[in-house]
């Protein structure tokens, strides 16, 4: 494991005593906060309530394999990961598509790991390549003493191709459900949010956040308001896996309806949001990479913010 230690100089030992005094390196230190922020971001995703479909604090959703406890042992597993891509691509000497293949030999050791702590259930394995790649882009952009506004910059960088190279004229047996998803579909999934910087993030999950804090609600629903946001645009993988197209259409027009109806902020739109949940639980139906792109959408709320402008409740 990376000692983080290196990243801070010993200035000053305080005589007779144990009190130390440190200053920080030449790197970036605000960017080597987005493992703390991405581990937080996880676990608050999972816990906000309602969520359409998804597990959360209050029920298991349309899951019958897993629930907030399996969310626990893999999200202890993804904080270690984070930190530890954060370092790899803290000491990266080379250009950025080559941190991308080293994010890429780790992360299969990591997905192994997430299947034997919740007995076989995939749970965050989406999270793990998004928020690995973010970590591995942080470290490198920190390491080159680059802005904060650069990390999209360096996504892009380290991911560039990847849905020509991991997604077109696939051949032969063994594909994962993305790859079936865009043959049948032609929906880029996860890989086409990172290569392109996270669009849905940025132009839609983000700008609801920030809207929802501006009407002063708590922590929780303002989550639920950027995720709404996100399920209204994003063509979701996890959807389409477990339904078809028409009913991944569906659940777009039924987030932008609750939107259409005042989201959170009316008693109309809560309304129409338990009933999703109902809905959703009926037909299956989970939006899991709306809740991922949520848990990205969180750590770079953090990493521009560096708090909530409200109380943690």
């Amino acid at each position: 494991m990376y000692d983080q230690s290196c990243l801070f100089e010993k200035m000053k030992i305080e005589e007779g005593s144990e009190a130390y005094t440190y200053q920080l390196s030449p790197y970036n230190a605000e960017l080597l906060n987005i493992n703390l922020y991405l581990a937080q971001a996880i676990l608050l995703e999972v816990s906000t309530s309602p969520k359409p479909g998804l597990v959360t604090k209050t029920g298991n959703g349309s899951h019958k394999d897993m629930s907030i406890m399996t969310f626990m042992m893999s999200s202890a597993v993804l904080s270690k990961a984070f930190y530890e891509l954060q370092a790899i691509g803290l000491s990266h000497d080379g250009r950025p598509e080559e941190l991308m293949k080293k994010v890429r030999a780790y992360g299969i050791g990591v997905e192994k790991e997430l299947l034997n702590v919740t007995k076989g259930v995939n749970t965050q394995r989406g999270i793990l390549f998004a928020g690995g790649v973010l970590s591995a882009a942080a470290g490198y952009a920190s390491s080159k003493n680059l802005p904060s506004t650069s990390l999209i910059d360096v996504v892009k960088a380290m991911t560039k191709g990847i849905v020509a190279k991991e997604l077109r004229n696939l051949q032969g047996s063994g594909r994962t459900y993305g790859e079936k998803l865009y043959e049948k579909y032609g929906i880029t999934g996860i890989r086409g949010e990172i290569e392109n910087g996270f669009p849905s993030v940025i132009n839609y999950g983000l700008p609801a956040l920030r809207e929802a804090f501006a009407k002063q609600v708590n922590i929780n629903d303002a989550l639920i308001h950027a995720l709404l946001n996100l399920m209204a645009v994003v063509e979701d993988s996890n959807v389409l896996w477990r339904s078809d197209w028409q009913t991944a259409q569906q659940t777009k027009r039924v987030a932008k309806e609750i939107l259409m109806a005042g989201s959170v902020f009316t008693e109309a739109g809560r309304y129409l949001l338990q009933e999703a949940c109902h809905d959703f639980e009926k037909l299956n139906i989970s939006p899991g990479g709306s809740a991922d792109l949520l848990s990205i959408t969180i750590a770079l709320y953090l990493l521009e913010n560096k708090e909530f402008p409200c109380a943690i409740l």
